[in-house]
């Protein structure tokens, strides 16, 4: 069923660009609904100036803006250009380690259309990532069926006849199972441009490091493996992350040629740092911005809290491997050789009636041998999930400062708003729009929290079920085994 959409602003079509030529108030049929219903996309247009026009379509019940914006070259009148992330913010702000000092991202002297926004640069047209109120608040538009992902197979490949190796791992998306080849420079590649694009309003956990020696051990390759899966599936959760442009690149190319184009294309894409806001749309009022300034210290008071909870768990959990696979080892085979000794002792009485007797003692010490061995391995089969959660959560949670401080920034500024109206500096309907800025820059923060804590609470659930399932398993194989040893033993 074809869909209407109202037609805002005027649109003048250039000939032999293959355009629509629109007048406000015109109502529009929509009929291509599998071409503008899919994953937020760059358009690139011919002309470099193009009017505003926003139409409002519905598709199965999900709201879509599609914002065609006025596109020229750099003019300095883009509201939200002086908020680039490589040259603005005051001097690291709280939490952050790349802030820059630079102009006011608050320009008095901008003139732009207030409702239209003048960027993100030439040719490029941006379709907007949706916000909507949900029970807990701001929360992203998720997708009908979640992406995943697995990460398998490693094969070690060459380049340059040889004199180059490198380690190839297979991706397959669930929604082509068609496998992809990438090595760990490609996920590298990948990271920052995710960081670059999204990292002002989405936190980016950082990679498994780098590795310069021994990147060929095969213990290292399945560590490495395993924590590029984990990186992966929390990409794959996000909701704006894994409807990107780059990101299903990265899981979908069709061939080298493919691939290089995506990489070109998505390295020209400018709308990067705090621009990600100018494609954000919230389907709710404006927001009081105390109440979100209070949130917003709640938020950073709690993910202080459970960072230093995180590093208190991961602190324990080295110490409590270290034990299993140590001294604790140890001292049940030291109990295992004394009964086992113990039971050479009572043979060589030469006694006809101890015969069951150092039987079930050597039994016994072989138990606690076995026992150890146990001890040992087990680690690996509980604890080692419970400690990579928490190293991800570790990594997660040391990019909430920049996040935060960057949204921190953007209030103190329209707070001095006030001030530069009273000197005349700039226009109370310019101080509004700053406000209304922030107050998506704000709910797409609250909309981070959110998913933040819903994954948080599935995560530590899934997490701990599985580490104690595993520790039942462990304790009760081991009550089996002293059981059976108990049994050997009779009396008169």
């Amino acid at each position: 069923m074809a869909k209407s959409a109202r037609v805002l602003y005027e649109f003048t079509a250039e000939a032999g660009n293959n355009e629509l030529s629109v007048k406000e108030g015109e109502t529009l049929t929509v009929t291509n609904k599998v071409k503008i219903a899919l994953n937020p996309t760059w358009v690139t247009y011919s002309t470099m100036s193009v009017f505003v026009l926003f139409v409002a379509c519905v598709f199965s019940k999900v709201k879509t803006l599609f914002c065609f914006y006025h596109l020229q070259a750099s003019n300095g009148n883009d509201p939200w250009s002086t908020w680039n992330s490589n040259n603005n913010w005051p001097s690291n702000p709280e939490g952050t380690q790349t802030g820059k000092s630079a102009a006011d991202p608050w320009n008095s002297q901008m003139q732009a259309h207030p409702q239209a926004y003048q960027g993100p640069g030439k040719n490029m047209v941006c379709l907007t990532l949706i916000l909507h109120m949900g029970e807990v608040g701001p929360v992203w538009l998720y997708p009908e069926s979640q992406l995943d992902c697995v990460v398998a197979d490693p094969k070690k490949g060459s380049k340059m006849y040889g004199l180059k190796s490198y380690i190839e791992y297979q991706i397959t998306p669930n929604t082509t199972n068609r496998p992809v080849n990438h090595r760990y420079k490609h996920f590298d590649w990948l990271y920052e441009r995710l960081l670059d694009k999204f990292g002002s309003a989405i936190p980016i956990p950082s990679l498994p490091d780098k590795q310069v020696t021994g990147r060929f051990e095969e213990e290292f390759i399945k560590m490495r493996m395993e924590r590029l899966q984990g990186w992966m599936i929390r990409m794959c959760r996000h909701p704006v992350i894994s409807c990107s442009d780059v990101f299903q690149l990265f899981l979908t190319y069709k061939d080298e040629k493919d691939w290089k184009m995506g990489k070109r294309k998505a390295e020209k894409d400018e709308t990067v740092g705090v621009m990600i806001f100018t494609t954000i749309e919230p389907e709710a009022p404006d927001l009081d911005l105390l109440e979100v300034e209070q949130k917003c210290e709640q938020f950073s008071r709690f993910t202080k809290a459970m960072d230093d909870g995180v590093k208190e768990i991961l602190t324990v959990g080295h110490e409590h491997w270290k034990r299993c696979t140590g001294p604790l080892p140890k001292e049940y085979q030291r109990i295992g050789k004394a009964f086992q000794n113990l039971s050479s002792v009572f043979t060589s009485s030469g006694y006809q009636g101890e015969a069951t007797l150092t039987d079930a003692l050597t039994e016994a010490g072989k138990t606690y041998e076995e026992i150890a061995r146990m001890f040992a391995e087990q680690p690996k089969k509980d604890l080692h999930f419970l400690m990579e959660n928490n190293n991800e959560y570790k990594g997660l949670l040391g990019c909430f400062p920049d996040t935060i401080g960057v949204h921190k920034a953007a209030i103190e500024k329209v707070k001095e708003g006030d001030k530069l109206v009273a000197a005349s500096k700039i226009t109370s309907q310019e101080k509004g729009a700053m406000a209304k800025r922030v107050s998506t820059m704000s709910y797409a923060l609250q909309a981070e929290m959110n998913h933040f804590h819903s994954n948080r609470i599935y995560d530590y659930n899934r997490v701990m079920q599985l580490y104690l399932e595993e520790q039942v398993k462990f304790y009760e194989t081991i009550a089996a085994k002293l059981r059976q040893a108990h049994s050997q033993f009779t009396t008169m």
